[in-house]
């Protein structure tokens, strides 16, 4: 199950070319995947993943440039992959078309591992917070990277 979040752009967020900065991408991402873990998770339980984490590693595939406008970008989130310690999320940043497709802005993918900040260190997923980082897995398809 991907989750949906819309993104309202900021006018802060453009280069001199009227583009969304490259930088803010991360920042939508990251809106995202809160929204998805503590506004809309489907059960309770992974509340502290959706802040009491830290990010591993980002991978930011950029496709097509988004230019402002004044309606917010559709930003679909899932996890790709659950281990111990960590998870992986990936996005992507779309328009539907009023023909039926999709214009692909950015995909992403965020490896994450839970953190507890007061003892600076790592910790495992929880079984509660795995259950609900399952109800939004969905592989990763490599092939759309090769568009």
């Amino acid at each position: 199950m991907r989750h949906v979040y819309y993104c309202p752009l900021r006018w802060a967020d453009m280069d001199s070319l009227g583009h969304v900065n490259n930088v803010t991408y991360v920042d939508y991402l990251q809106e995202a995947r809160v929204d998805m873990l503590s506004v809309h998770a489907p059960a309770s339980g992974g509340e502290e993943l959706a802040e009491g984490v830290v990010v591993v590693r980002h991978e930011v595939e950029f496709r097509a440039p988004l230019l402002f406008r004044p309606e917010p970008v559709r930003i679909e989130s899932w996890v790709t992959d659950i281990r111990a310690a960590s998870f992986t999320m990936a996005y992507e940043i779309v328009d539907e078309q009023p023909d039926g497709g999709r214009r692909v802005y950015t995909r992403a993918r965020t490896v994450l591992t839970p953190f507890v900040f007061a003892q600076e260190r790592p910790r495992r997923i929880r079984p509660e917070e795995k259950e609900v980082l399952e109800r939004f897995l969905e592989p990763w398809d490599e092939s759309e990277g090769a568009r």
